[in-house]
């Protein structure tokens, strides 16, 4: 992480989080920040949020199923929000395992439902893969990983080294702004949503987490940890925006097939996020499988 980045201008640590929202832990990674709620209820649900969007991506999932009786947990991975930015490979080794830390430093030892949205979902299929005993149920919301990628054309330069450093360099914070809005909601994003993605991208580490998880294949498919998935036969749902442009509809064919019977909903009017686009219509397809 020796490269610096002048729109990175603050350092994350206590100080830092001290009037922050949520609660930290110290994982064997780094420090993670989450949130959880109903810690005394016996059904848990776990949010794994995607690819450079902290844990703020789920509030209208988290509210619901709080509101409805479940025990939830949301985080942010490492290298977003206010979770450590550590100088290591962001692979998918180091978000599985930060899971799997999180889940026991909360004695969530028994078996949960995850919720995987984006590039959460084969970090939610790799743990459930390696962990079966450890998940109940899974969903998958318009989820990489069924097939390769069509990286933006700044995202594919930026996978080569040193290149990549200096494209993010020229690229300032409000340029990554605008490109998730663009991408991920067609441009509309509200203003109390971009001021909250700005925050998290102004600490140190941010653009060399982003790079590090494109060059250390995350995002490449994966469809091998969707058919052991499949064949374990466990309760999933797929839930897709019709108009994804980030991770296209088309690719629910590949992954329909890895994990036969999966039930399967299409959001119209919608694109990438649709539990934060149509949450109302969402929320009930969760409410329903959850409680199944």
């Amino acid at each position: 992480m020796s490269f610096s980045y002048r729109s990175e201008t603050r350092e994350l640590n206590d100080e830092a989080r001290r009037l922050k929202a949520g609660s930290f832990v110290q994982l064997l990674d780094g420090v993670t920040h989450y949130e959880l709620s109903n810690p005394s209820q016996d059904q848990t649900v776990v949010l794994v949020h995607g690819f450079s969007v902290p844990y703020f991506i789920y509030d209208p999932t988290f509210q619901f199923l709080s509101e409805n009786n479940f025990r939830v947990l949301r985080y942010d991975l490492f290298g977003r929000g206010f979770s450590d930015r550590p100088d290591t490979k962001y692979n998918i080794d180091l978000f599985v395992r930060q899971l799997e830390d999180l889940l026991d430093t909360q004695h969530l030892t028994g078996s949960v439902s995850l919720i995987g949205l984006s590039m959460g979902g084969p970090i939610t299929a790799t743990f459930t893969a390696r962990h079966p005993q450890r998940v109940e149920k899974l969903v998958l919301i318009d989820p990489a990983g069924a097939r390769q990628l069509f990286l933006s054309k700044i995202l594919r330069i930026a996978a080569a080294p040193v290149i990549g450093e200096t494209i993010l360099s020229l690229v300032g914070n409000g340029g990554i702004v605008r490109k998730i809005a663009s991408d991920s909601l067609e441009g509309k994003l509200d203003k109390h949503f971009q001021e909250r993605y700005l925050e998290q991208i102004q600490y140190k580490g941010f653009r060399h987490a982003i790079l590090s998880t494109i060059r250390n294949h995350v995002l490449d498919s994966c469809i091998d940890i969707y058919r052991n998935v499949g064949s374990m036969k466990k309760p999933a749902l797929l839930i897709w925006g019709r108009h994804d442009t980030i991770v296209p509809l088309s690719h629910s064919d590949d992954l329909r097939a890895a994990i036969p019977g999966i039930e399967f909903h299409i959001i119209e009017d919608c694109s990438h996020i649709p539990h934060y686009e149509k949450p109302a219509e969402t929320n009930a397809m969760l409410l329903e499988f959850l409680r199944k």
